[in-house]
């Protein structure tokens, strides 16, 4: 569980809701209406602008933001010297037994252990990293789309509820709720705007910038291991990756 992006989002809510109840009843910022215009009309476009198995994946992607843990590039570094110390004591081919989940570092090791040439490796992780960006960068797009739409359609409220009460000014008991659908929605719209979908957004970008670091240490362990497998060299190597204070 990511605690920090959790506690961002409750914490973000938390402040909001909280100056409503300082202000006043939070009765008044509840409206039927709004909260129709607004998520209805939000997730109703964005299965428009994007395919129904994008959407999906994109909604996944949004969750993951809270429950998968980051791996740190330190992490990735130690793993290869790991590697390296393994492929000097048993031999290269000793890496087709290397067990881990990530299925880039198996492909990696099972190059290694091939004697593949660094060009081979490095064209492989070249379309792992096409391939990973073109997915995460389907999840950004649908994220920064509901990040758009949502204010838009809090407009769209505005709009609805000054018509409403236009059409109704000789009525004063019509001219309050649709003064209220007229300002909530576009509170609502922002809300979810600001608070929601653009921080998930920008959260599965730095991911992808992450993942794609993580795959160059990967690369460059795999090249040097092949050029040159002492342990110390290859973390000499790889520490280019980490910052002053995290190097050994």
């Amino acid at each position: 569980m990511d605690f920090a992006t959790l506690l961002g989002l409750i914490s973000g809510l938390a402040l909001v809701v909280a100056a409503i109840m300082m202000g006043g009843e939070m009765n008044l910022f509840v409206d039927l209406p709004s909260v129709m215009i607004v998520f209805g009309g939000t997730f109703g476009t964005i299965f428009v602008a994007f395919p129904f198995e994008e959407v999906k994946q994109a909604l996944g992607a949004g969750f993951k933001a809270f429950s998968s843990r980051k791996v740190q590039v330190r992490e990735v570094v130690n793993i290869m010297v790991k590697i390296a110390e393994i492929s000097r004591r048993e031999g290269l081919i000793a890496l087709e037994h290397v067990k881990t989940e990530n299925m880039v570092l198996k492909k990696a090791c099972q190059l290694i252990a091939d004697n593949a040439d660094p060009s081979l490796i490095r064209s492989t992780l070249t379309i792992e990293i096409t391939s990973m960006k073109r997915r995460h960068k389907v999840g950004e797009e649908v994220f920064k789309r509901l990040g758009s739409l949502a204010p838009s359609f809090g407009m769209i409220g505005t709009l609805i509820g000054l018509v409403q009460m236009l059409a109704n000014l000789n009525d004063p008991k019509a001219i309050g709720p649709a003064m209220a659908v007229a300002i909530i929605t576009t509170f609502y719209g922002s809300v979810l705007a600001t608070v929601i979908f653009l921080p998930i957004a920008t959260k599965l970008k730095a991911r992808t910038m992450q993942e794609e670091l993580q795959l160059e240490v990967i690369f460059e362990g795999a090249k040097s291991i092949l050029e040159n497998n002492n342990p110390m060299l290859v973390y000499e190597k790889l520490s280019s990756f980490l910052a002053p204070r995290e190097r050994k």
